[in-house]
């Protein structure tokens, strides 16, 4: 499904240039995607877009927080589904990875695309990966020593992310990742 689908036609044009540009900026990249072609793809008058976008980076932080608040919802819930434990990792990210249009982290991506060149998307980063460590968090068992292992079981998943995506087959992600999880949660 594209983000000018007319399945709901109720959208407000804000609505369809954020869809469109969370499709075009995911795939194919935010510096590769320009304000034409969202607004194209989105179907809105360029003015209607410079009235909710006055800049492509006012755009790209939209698209940033968007992508945070469906990634994680759709983390916690794939986590839950999984039995909610740490054990639900793996199983969660194999999900993810097997997903049509599998293109890795939105968020290490821009990261990379973009460095500091734009004000507020590597806060917007640290804050995603915060809220990610915090729910890996809440699979594990109370201890002294939980968010060190949440934060160290996080960098392992961004680490399987990327490995994930250049690597074209998730199994060797997943199977390290397995590995790794196993041996921090024992040594827990």
């Amino acid at each position: 499904m594209t983000a000018t689908d007319t399945a709901e036609p109720a959208r407000g044009a804000r609505e369809r240039i954020l869809l469109a540009a969370h499709d075009l900026f995911y795939r194919d990249g935010i510096r590769a995607t320009g304000i034409d072609r969202v607004i194209a793809e989105s179907g809105v008058a360029k003015l209607s877009f410079y009235r909710h976008f006055p800049s492509k980076n006012d755009l790209v932080l939209a698209f940033l927080d968007h992508r945070h608040a469906r990634w994680m919802a759709w983390f916690e819930d794939a986590l839950a589904r999984h039995g909610g434990t740490a054990k639900a990792l793996v199983p969660a990210l194999k999900e993810w990875f097997a997903g049509k249009g599998f293109r890795g982290c939105a968020f290490i991506n821009s990261v990379g695309e973009l460095g500091g060149t734009v004000p507020g998307v590597n806060e917007i980063t640290r804050r995603h990966k915060a809220d990610m460590t915090r729910a890996i968090s809440r699979l594990l068992p109370p201890s002294p020593r939980r968010r060190l292992l949440a934060t160290d079981l996080a960098t392992a998943v961004d680490g399987a992310i990327i490995r994930a995506q250049f690597d074209g087959d998730p199994g060797p992600a997943l199977r390290s990742l397995q590995r790794i999880c196993r041996s921090l949660l024992a040594s827990a």
